[in-house]
């Protein structure tokens, strides 16, 4: 149940959320920061 939670999550997550995989990590703005966190979260949690 929390698997599937996690991937239809992480789903929504890619065509919604903007990617940051191109941009510095230690450029971008606390908001920009808070999103790969949470992006990274949903992620990890759908893996496992």
């Amino acid at each position: 149940m929390k698997k599937s939670f996690f991937r239809a999550l992480n789903a929504i997550n890619k065509k919604i959320l903007p990617k940051l995989s191109g941009k510095d990590p230690n450029t971008l703005t606390k908001m920009e920061k808070g999103i790969l966190a949470y992006r990274y979260f949903v992620l990890v949690n759908s893996l496992d």
